[in-house]
């Protein structure tokens, strides 16, 4: 598939194919707005008669030299599947590959982001419902991102090779995905021998991945099971995740950064921490041993090798160019090998101590004041956000249980104490739970849905009213209070009101003032806005957990507190949307003639926040997180198939 600019690259592709395999479908409205979607729809409609199966190609990629005979083997051994043949350097998709290496697969079941379309076979019935689906949303999303959406939806199974058998040649983006920098494979070896297709690899859980200069993590909410579909799963980063395992490996070791001369300590440290976090849960679950079919499955080195070697570079294309990254590759590639060792050693010694329950009954006794985590009651726990928030604390070290109603909690208990007594505090984050609960997400315990009236400081439980428009959906976390209630030495109750900001980030949804143009530069939708008299407030979803750690183990001596990072104009934040998620036009929207001038009031002074907080992310990056939750977790609450 191809637009006229680029003509002559898709024939040259096609001609050096066998013959036949190939031919040319073209963008039918070349004229009009750049659309991958629209030109991949005529390709996956053009399937000849009596085939089974359709590949399609973009016009820019360079294909290995048993490309046809590997697919032709995939196509025989998975022959409902759809089947992805190449993956970025920086995606989870890419993550699920290097754990394909480790174990010496030669395909991954696909995780939930989008499904790489630069290369892919789909069975014909299933390309011809992808074609009406699509249909139905031209000028949305892009094509790869609908493509996850309608495979999860139908059940398709769905695989990415390992290696890949096509590379991205970036002749320069005609769709507007050059500002994305270099965007090469997690592994291509032209020469990669065919064979062993049944071997796959899937269930994983954990998914370490280095991208835009952090080391994040992607890691699967669901309940005990197979794990063979797309799942459910909370975006964290890697330092987050090692911590909830009980490993704070802070920064790498200082040989690993002296051996970062060239590359500087950034992408030494986003490197090293991907890395280790993938050594650690290669061995913590044995993905080297049993996590392919077959006894005795042995990993390729050649396809190791170039899987490991690509973590660093994908996780500083962003804001590298090709020369400068290949000069880096090697240096990174051996602080690539020696975190992953690192993290096979933390696995080992890990064996050896007790795990720590992530919720229920504690395995130790907090003391406010003290510094210890305490033993936590959560109410209003049934969204993605909120569950984002109970995670980060979990991991934090707190001992977090999930409430259906109120509870009081008592005073201090002693270590020398008998377990199973009440909870040391009580947060409520029902004022971010929308009225109706969302059913994607498997709670514990959901908050009710009624207003109730906050709780005198002698207290018979926390309430806190989600009145209409308290809900995060419509007021983005602004308004009612979250509540903190601790109890204090003298047997009495103390409550503090957290006043938050505009909350934005993994769990947020598309509706809020941050959200709607997150969403609508996803879309490559113009950003429209009209400033307020009230500024925003950003506050990052890892701030805010960030913050109640804080307050849970010293609490603040005000009775009110205010969390947010630097107040934004909405022309500041539609820029740094734009800069963040995809550099689409910006306009103010003038109000209607005839609507009266905004009353401008002065507004309440903002409390002030907890001694020694303030926030953490940079608000880049955190909009880039919000835009990564949305189009891998966000679009399955949105959109309909």
């Amino acid at each position: 598939m191809t637009h006229p600019k680029r003509r002559a690259a898709a024939e040259r592709l096609a001609q050096a194919a066998p013959p036949g395999a190939l031919r040319v479908v073209m963008d039918p409205d070349p004229a009009g707005k750049p659309s991958v979607l629209r030109t991949a729809l005529c390709a996956w409609s053009a399937i000849e008669d009596g085939a089974t199966h359709q590949l399609v190609v973009q016009d820019d990629m360079i294909l290995s030299d048993t490309f046809f005979a590997r697919a032709r083997m995939a196509i025989q051994e998975m022959p409902d599947a759809a089947l992805a043949l190449f993956a970025l350097w920086d995606s989870r998709n890419g993550a699920a590959v290097r754990f394909g290496a480790l174990a010496g697969a030669r395909w991954v079941a696909a995780v939930n982001e989008y499904f790489p379309c630069v290369a892919i076979i789909l069975p014909r019935e299933v390309a011809a419902g992808f074609v009406a689906f699509g249909r139905r949303h031209l000028d949305s999303w892009p094509d790869d991102i609908l493509m996850n959406r309608y495979l999860r939806a139908h059940g398709i199974p769905a695989y990415v090779s390992v290696p890949s058998l096509a590379e991205h040649e970036d002749h320069g983006s005609i769709s507007g995905n050059a500002f994305r920098g270099p965007r090469r494979s997690v592994c291509f070896l032209p020469s990669d021998v065919p064979g062993r297709e049944d071997v796959r690899l899937s269930g994983l859980r954990v998914l370490p991945f280095f991208k835009h200069g952090v080391a994040q993590c992607a890691v699967r909410a669901d309940g005990p099971g197979p794990g063979d579909g797309p799942g459910h799963w909370l975006h964290v980063t890697c330092e987050q995740y090692l911590e909830g395992c009980g490993l704070r490996p802070g920064r790498p070791q200082p040989a690993i950064v002296g051996m970062a001369e060239a590359s500087g300590p950034a992408a030494a440290t986003g490197t090293w921490l991907t890395a280790f976090t993938m050594g650690f849960v290669q061995q913590r679950d044995g993905l080297d041993r049993t996590g392919a079919p077959g006894s005795g499955t042995v990993p390729d080195p050649a396809v190791l090798a170039e899987a490991l070697a690509t973590v660093g570079p994908g996780g500083i294309s962003y804001a590298q160019p090709e020369e400068r990254i290949a000069e880096l590759r090697d240096e990174l590639a051996q602080i690539t090998l020696a975190g992953v060792e690192a993290g096979r050693e933390a696995a080992d010694r890990l064996r050896t101590r007790p795990a720590r329950p992530r919720t229920g009954a504690p395995l130790r006794v907090g003391v406010l004041g003290t510094g210890t985590p305490l033993r936590v009651g959560v109410l209003g726990t049934g969204t993605p956000l909120t569950e984002h928030l109970v995670r980060g604390l979990s991991d934090a070290g707190h001992h977090v249980t999930p409430l259906d109603r109120p509870t009081v909690p008592e005073a201090p208990t002693t270590p020398e104490e008998p377990p199973g007594r009440p909870y040391d505090a009580l947060l409520d984050l029902t004022p971010l739970t929308p009225l109706t609960p969302d059913p994607q997400v498997p709670a514990t315990a959901t908050a009710t849905a009624t207003a109730t009236a906050t709780a005198t400081a002698t207290g018979t439980g926390i309430g806190a009213g989600i009145g209409a428009g308290a809900g995060i959906g419509t007021a983005t976390g602004r308004g009612t209070p979250l509540t903190l209630k601790y109890p204090s030495t003298t047997g009495e109750f103390r409550e503090v009101a957290v006043h938050v900001g505009d909350l934005y980030g993994p769990g947020c949804p598309h509706d809020g003032r941050i959200g709607r143009l997150v969403w609508d530069a996803l879309r490559s939708y113009p950003l429209t806005f009209q400033e307020s008299a009230e500024p925003l407030r950003p506050l990052h979803v890892s701030d805010l957990v960030g913050a109640l750690s804080a307050m849970l183990r010293t609490p603040p001596p005000e009775a009110a507190t205010g969390l947010a990072g630097a107040p934004v104009s909405a022309s500041e934040l539609a820029e740094a949307v734009r800069t963040a998620v995809r550099p689409v036009p910006i306009a103010e929207t003038p109000p209607a003639p005839s609507a009266a001038p905004p009353h401008r009031t002065e507004e309440a002074p903002w409390p002030s926040a907890p001694p020694g907080w303030k926030p953490a992310t940079d608000l880049t990056y955190g909009l880039h997180t919000h835009a990564q939750w949305l189009a891998y977790e966000g679009i399955h609450r949105a959109l309909d198939v």
